[in-house]
């Protein structure tokens, strides 16, 4: 059997001191000359039709330097960007960094503000004004695969087996993978459970955020 060196032991955490005295520094800890805040609107609405955004008083805000909405986003045609799963529609990945046109789901980004403090940058959000029109949501995905479900991209095609359909639908792709007899499976077995369960999205939980 394999002697291990570290699995099983105590390391000595390099940073393990700083963290417990509070010496650790964090992106939020750096304070440089012309430093921006940001604040994000995001939308109260499930599903809902972007109206209109009036920006004009956020803007005119004391310690305001930047108001942002997908209207400022260069258009992006039907420009594909390759995230290592596959090609994209850029578009897509821009429609979900600041809502454009239709808030898709409740805390969708509708505007940003850049401001000299976080204060001033939160204030001048709320000042910002959106009208919007609510539509019918789904909030399960099997509601969502339904037939005649809301559809949220009018323009997404599901691709199956790597061949796109012609049907509008809220299913990007569709997967099969298959493996032995399950059907003998179950013949065989001396007991068979049947159950259904659903998983929320996942998504690492370091407590300190990406910086650039």
């Amino acid at each position: 059997m394999s002697e291990y060196t570290v699995i099983g032991t105590r390391p000595v955490r390099h940073d393990g001191a700083d963290k417990v005295t509070g010496r650790a520094l964090y992106g939020a800890d750096f304070q440089i000359a012309g430093l921006l805040h940001g604040a994000i609107l995001r939308s109260p609405h499930a599903h809902a039709r972007i109206l209109s955004i009036d920006t004009s008083r956020a803007e005119k805000f004391p310690g305001v330097r930047a108001v942002v909405t997908a209207a400022d986003f260069p258009e992006t045609a039907d420009r594909m960007v390759d995230l290592g799963e596959g090609d994209t529609p850029l578009s897509y990945i821009r429609g979900n960094v600041l809502a454009s046109g239709k808030a898709l789901y409740r805390g969708h980004a509708v505007a940003a503000v850049a401001a000299a403090s976080a204060h001033v940058a939160e204030e001048a959000a709320s000042l910002i004004e959106v009208r919007y029109e609510p539509l019918a949501c789904v909030l399960t995905a099997p509601e969502a695969m339904k037939e005649g479900a809301p559809l949220l991209h009018g323009d997404l095609r599901t691709e199956e087996l790597g061949q796109k359909t012609d049907r509008a639908s809220n299913v990007a792709e569709h997967f099969r993978h298959e493996l032995g007899d399950i059907s003998q499976g179950f013949a065989e077995a001396d007991i068979v459970i049947e159950r259904e369960y659903s998983t929320a999205t996942v998504h690492q939980g370091y407590i300190e955020p990406h910086n650039a």
